[in-house]
């Protein structure tokens, strides 16, 4: 773009040494959005423009070019021109929404944004500052109901991931992974903390650690106690598991925006595969079939496989099942024969089977059949407590 093809407009915000103009094309009257800063001030400018330059994803925000302009007093002015988003942030919508989103519209944006965290983080790149500010919205044209898409914008702090040059730490403090309050590092892992982060801010109209005195304190915390941020009770079951993975304290252990792509919580195909009556950690247990059970399964699971059992239900669902069905890793809660599987595989056939355990009744509902050549069906159950 040359100097005499384009108009300054309004100003769309304003930062410590930058600031976002509203432009437009004098040759076509499209829009667009106009990052500026005195030159001598503008290396993070000049680095979102060469990370943006290599980036093509349509959920981040799109650079469409630089120039350098000068000013009334002659002073050197660097522009970095970026695609127009008009919809405002996810935190101007908290906002419009008075305070707090729904869930519906949490997994939506979530969705878009790990399509968005993983291909920079295939590309290399870490944002470094993921946040609901951070975060456009424009409408969703394959959506017909008047919905919203999410494009992540300002990689202003992003870095390369196999970038040997000193970089300070940098980032909110609320958004911040332990790694990174510590100085430790700041790869992908901290960017799928720092989602986490902004769920939270989503559903409930703030960000983690509202509790500390200031910054410094909140940072102490993240970084060198065993707290992760409160999830916060009205988040359903998959939004809790979803948000576990995210706030693993150690980086290696936390799940990548590929894996999480995968989750019920923001997968359409895994979504109904099991109910949200799923015990809570919190639960009493009252027989075998209680949560300390399956808390020892699942510890000794997670020393085999990152994938979580609401995701490996659903790969049975949509996959088929492993063959042979030999794995140690399965139960057999109930096998019926052939007959009988192909009438409940049909809808002709039925099964509810009632356990009396203290008086307390668990119910054990069919979810699904699972059949092989080698072996009869299986029926996988939901364990619900009446």
């Amino acid at each position: 773009m040359d100097t005499c093809q384009w108009t300054r407009g309004r100003t769309l915000g304003r930062g410590s040494s930058a600031v976002v103009s509203l432009a437009s094309d004098r040759r076509t009257g499209s829009l667009f959005a106009v990052k500026s800063a005195d030159l001598p001030r503008s290396g993070h400018l000049q680095r979102e423009f060469h990370i943006l330059s290599s980036v093509s994803c349509p959920r981040v925000v799109s650079c469409l070019g630089e120039e350098v302009t000068f000013d009334t007093g002659g002073a050197p002015i660097y522009n970095l021109f970026m695609e127009y988003v008009p919809l405002g942030t996810i935190s101007d919508e908290i906002r419009r929404r008075g305070g707090r989103l729904d869930e519906r519209d949490i997994r939506r944006y979530v969705s878009d944004v790990l399509r968005g965290l993983d291909h920079l983080h295939a590309s290399g790149i870490v944002h470094c500052d993921i946040k609901g500010a951070n975060l456009l919205l424009e409408e969703e044209e394959s959506d017909g109901g008047g919905g919203f898409a999410t494009k992540i914008a300002d990689l202003g702090c992003a870095r390369l991931v196999d970038d040997d040059e000193f970089r300070p730490i940098s980032g909110t403090p609320a958004y911040m992974a332990p790694e990174v309050a510590r100085g430790d590092e700041q790869g992908p892992p901290a960017d799928v903390w720092a989602l986490g982060c902004t769920i939270i801010e989503m559903a409930t109209g703030h960000p983690p650690w509202t509790d500390a005195s200031d910054a410094v304190s909140a940072i102490f915390r993240i970084g060198f106690s065993d707290e992760v941020p409160e999830i916060p009770g009205e988040v359903s079951e998959e939004g809790k598991d979803f948000l576990r993975r995210c706030f693993a304290r150690d980086p290696k252990q936390r799940w990548t925006a590929e894996q999480l792509m995968k989750h019920a919580f923001v997968n359409d195909k895994l979504k109904n595969v099991v109910s949200d009556r799923i015990f809570p950690i919190d639960e009493s247990p009252k027989c075998v079939l209680s949560r300390d059970f399956w808390d020892t399964m699942e510890d000794e699971e997670e020393e085999k496989s990152t994938i979580s059992p609401v995701d490996r239900i659903g790969r049975l669902r949509f996959d088929g099942p492993p063959s042979p069905m030999d794995d140690e890793d399965w139960i057999t809660v109930r096998s019926v024969d052939r007959d009988e599987g192909e009438r409940l595989i049909t809808g002709e056939g039925a099964l509810s089977h009632k356990i009396d355990d203290n008086d307390d009744d668990y119910v054990l509902l069919l979810d699904g059949i699972i059949s092989s050549e080698s072996s009869p069906p299986l029926c996988l159950v939901e364990i619900t407590q009446n």
